[in-house]
């Protein structure tokens, strides 16, 4: 990682040993100068999940923030609520979240590079969001467990939407938004291990919509994939922040998954994503991630 100006205007905070840290002495209500930019990227970089407090942006502010972590990109399936062209809204169904361990889009071969979260509306307990770095979870690999997922690829889809199997088909607002969810079928082939484009470090590519491995019968993947898994969301690998109006979480998505607890019952809770442009991941042996089935080619497989 390249190393920054030093500024006396922010200070970095530690939530986390592995992962996360409060940015202090940001306004991103307001347009930021370059060295704060360069200061936010090489954090993010470094934390994987960074956070500000207080900011209570509105729609623009918050796209524009977004741009200084890459382009904002539209959800693949999900359409942006009316007046926004990028927002991806969070808003509890029927007292449920995404409660599922999970990278953003990996269904798709350049899946973001960054999420921008803001809190909107918190319940009054519970509701918190937990991440885990997917990096210091390869790192925590046995080396033969190491040589395996270096070479192993991960089948992503979105056939079936963020912890669907856990709702009441009756409920209409659930079914409605699981038919937008899976409107257009994306199915992409992921190293299980991809190599960091800026840090360099190898970190597991899995969580929620990974399907299957290229390979292996069911059964095997489904074993593989769940001894990986459990590196990743060990306790001592994970952080967790207590919402407040106002909040702002940013991610690496590249190298992190998280998980948003149903525990608040049935009161609101509200938040809005803006996710970046991410590059193509590559593998090990520098292989990169492919589609192969793609809703705007007739002769997709």
């Amino acid at each position: 990682m390249s190393s920054i100006p030093a500024t006396h205007d922010l200070r970095v905070e530690k939530a986390g040993a592995r992962l996360g840290a409060v940015i202090h002495g940001l306004d991103a209500t307001q347009v930021i100068p370059p060295h704060k930019q360069a200061f936010l990227l090489d954090a993010l970089v470094r934390h994987k999940v960074i956070f500000l407090r207080d900011q209570f942006l509105d729609d623009e502010q918050h796209e524009r923030l977004s741009r200084v972590f890459g382009t904002p990109i539209l959800h693949p399936t999900i359409s942006a609520p009316p007046g926004t062209k990028y927002t991806f809204e969070l808003r509890s169904r029927n007292g449920r979240s995404t409660d599922s361990w999970h990278t953003d889009v990996t269904f798709v071969p350049n899946y973001p590079k960054a999420s921008i979260l803001r809190a909107i509306e918190i319940p009054p307990y519970g509701g918190a969001t937990l991440w885990a770095n997917t990096a210091t979870a390869y790192d925590d690999l046995p080396e033969a467990l190491k040589r395996l997922a270096d070479t192993a690829w991960g089948i992503h889809c979105n056939d079936y939407d963020t912890n669907y199997y856990k709702f009441d088909s009756r409920k209409e607002e659930i079914a409605d938004f699981r038919a937008e969810f899976i409107s257009r079928i994306y199915r992409t082939e992921h190293p299980v291990v991809r190599v960091h484009p800026e840090s360099g470090e190898r970190s597991l590519v899995l969580g929620h919509f990974i399907t299957g491995l290229k390979g292996f019968p069911t059964r095997e993947a489904n074993r593989i994939v769940d001894i990986l898994q459990d590196y990743i969301t060990q306790i001592e690998n994970t952080v967790s922040w207590n919402w407040k109006p106002g909040d702002v979480a940013i991610w690496d998505n590249r190298a992190t998954q998280h998980y948003a607890p149903a525990d608040f019952d049935s009161h609101p809770r509200e938040l809005r994503r803006i996710t970046v442009e991410g590059d193509v991941p590559v593998s090990v042996d520098g292989r990169r991630s492919r589609l192969v089935t793609d809703p705007d080619a007739r002769d997709a497989s």
